[in-house]
């Protein structure tokens, strides 16, 4: 490690550089789309723009199971969610490099994103109304519970973001400790080989917690919205 950088500040250059990477590569898919019929006729090859059609059409097939059809407005955020944990936890995989994800200022950052994103989705389509969810919708006759459960309802929308975080940065943490310790205790040959099998699960686990990280967010954002939108 450089002189002067400290762990903290090795997770915020991480996160800095796949976000750039991200952009550029975002800006050479918009490019390899192209415009009028182009844009609309599926890569035939393996490709840049075929590459964001299974991105796309993978994000489109989750809004639409878990929030409902007619949702593709969704599409930008939640891509942006999936590529930037997803990215993130493979930098984890690189020998030496420390990926942002396991900075719990990284993924309780990025928990709170989601939490402010849900939350204005159910005021800008409910209005007023998305304040009585925090009631439980118990009638006027149960208005004595209300201050309970409006603290209830207060407190487990306060976990989400908390949950969020502790479960993608202890996960990551988990995954890259195993396969560090394995790296240090097996003797050559197998030192070469073993680790293989704990790479290949690592990329599993990469995907699966920006793949949970980001449906948990789809579902606060259905839970969110008014029942008949999904």
């Amino acid at each position: 490690m450089l002189p002067g950088v400290d762990h903290t500040n090795t997770h915020v250059a991480t996160a800095m550089v796949v976000t750039g990477g991200l952009i550029l590569f975002s800006m050479a898919g918009r490019a390899a789309l192209g415009t009028g019929e182009r844009a609309i006729i599926p890569a035939g090859q393996v490709s840049v723009k075929g590459l964001f059609e299974v991105i796309t059409e993978f994000i489109v097939n989750l809004i639409e199971t878990v929030i409902g059809k007619g949702n593709k407005e969704y599409v930008p955020f939640f891509a942006s969610m999936f590529l930037f944990i997803f990215v993130n936890n493979l930098v984890g995989l690189l020998p030496g490099m420390t990926p942002a994800t396991d900075n719990l200022n990284t993924t309780f950052s990025i928990g709170i994103f989601s939490f402010i994103y849900y939350n204005y989705i159910g005021i800008s389509k409910k209005g007023w109304k998305y304040y009585e969810d925090f009631t439980g919708h118990l009638p006027m006759s149960f208005i004595l519970l209300w201050p309970l459960m409006i603290v209830i309802e207060f407190m487990s929308h306060l976990a989400r973001p908390l949950s969020l975080g502790l479960r993608l940065a202890g996960n990551l943490t988990g995954d890259h400790a195993v396969v560090g310790a394995f790296l240090e205790l097996l003797p050559a040959p197998w030192v070469y080989f073993v680790p293989v099998v704990f790479y290949t699960l690592g990329l599993l686990v990469c995907f699966l917690q920006a793949f949970i990280f980001t449906l948990l967010s789809m579902t606060y954002v259905m839970m969110a919205q008014p029942s008949d939108d999904h």
